[in-house]
């Protein structure tokens, strides 16, 4: 009696998948219970992946990762943008880039356009948003108002501000029929002027896209803070300061990441309404038409790719420490597997 009860509890104790023979009676098969399923399960979800994933990858690669590896390959060379490059100058596009004068003001002008960007349209957005988050009448209407600019072509948006801006523009004619003609000024080739004229124009037509990206924030946040704060007595400024901002805060950063890397790729607005000469004398330049004036209308390809090849780098290094300093908590907080 005894040894049979041994044997049971022998039994028993084996691992659910062993080979074990107890008794001369052989137990299942030595792979852990369920591992082929398994298995075949992983291979399903990968390729499931591959099918979903593979076509963005591809066009990522095509579109992106490659240009990226040629531009860096045409900057090695002097190229007129068409056969094969064979006039090897190595680095001494980029050594053109870094010594040159018109370049550090391009890089200057971005830089200012990063931060007017961020200090003009950030605050107005918000307080923007704050307004239209209540229920007020035509509320629907003025979203699509203040979001419609944004919409529109820059090409119209360039056109139609450069015609309205002119000495004799709409503009000044308005200020001078309104008794305001002292006012009147070069708006887009006065130095001094045209680079606030530019701010302007940019807060326009895309802070639209930060605003409804705000009543998007603000519409995430559960109405059961907003009234618990007003049993407890806070005033409605003290709610939007303690409850508001600080759960606004991961949608205002990363606003201010898209904000970042447009300004420093700012291009189009500028190349219509200031052309590639008046933008650089007018100091409106970036370093987006500085790659077009002194590489594709210069007959320069190879020096075009070299600028295109820095540009790259640098937003990619602000991209990356932003990253690193700025969105690391927001990040974390997305993951929602636990690291291995």
């Amino acid at each position: 009696m005894s040894s049979s009860l041994d044997a049971k509890s022998e039994i028993d104790t084996q691992p659910s998948g062993d080979v074990q023979t107890v008794g001369g009676g052989a137990q299942r098969a030595s792979s852990p219970a369920g591992a082929r399923p398994k298995r075949k399960e992983d291979r399903r979800k990968g390729l499931e992946i591959a099918i979903l994933a593979g076509p963005a990858i591809i066009i990522f690669v095509g579109f992106v990762i490659l240009p990226v590896i040629m531009a860096a390959y045409y900057g090695f060379f002097k190229w007129k943008g068409y056969g094969a490059p064979t006039d090897f100058v190595g680095i001494n596009n980029y050594l053109i880039i870094f010594t040159d004068s018109a370049f550090h003001q391009a890089l200057l002008h971005n830089g200012i356009i990063v931060v007017l960007s961020l200090v003009m349209q950030g605050p107005v957005a918000i307080i923007l948003a704050l307004l239209l988050n209540q229920k007020i009448r035509g509320r629907s209407i003025i979203r699509v108002l203040i979001f419609v600019p944004y919409v529109i072509s820059e090409v119209i948006v360039g056109t139609g501000w450069s015609l309205m801006l002119q000495t004799s523009g709409a503009i000044n004619d308005l200020l001078e029929h309104i008794g305001l003609g002292a006012f009147k000024a070069n708006w887009l080739s006065d130095p001094k002027i045209a680079i606030w004229t530019l701010m302007i124009i940019i807060s326009w037509k895309y802070i639209g896209f930060a605003v409804i990206l705000f009543l998007a924030g603000l519409q995430s946040i559960p109405e059961e803070l907003f009234e618990a704060a007003q049993i407890d007595g806070a005033s409605y400024w003290q709610i939007q300061r303690r409850i508001t901002l600080p759960l606004l805060g991961p949608t205002v950063r990363i606003w201010a990441f898209l904000s970042i890397i447009g300004s420093l790729q700012l291009f189009d607005l500028v190349y219509i309404i200031w052309g590639q000469y008046v933008a650089s004398t007018a100091g409106t330049s970036t370093m987006a038409t500085y790659m077009v004036a002194n590489g594709r209308n210069s007959g320069n390809y190879g020096f075009g790719n070299a600028v295109a090849v820095v540009i790259f780098v640098i937003s990619l290094v602000i991209a990356l420490i932003y990253q690193r300093f700025v969105l690391r908590r927001d990040m974390a907080g997305a993951i929602t597997e636990k690291e291995k």
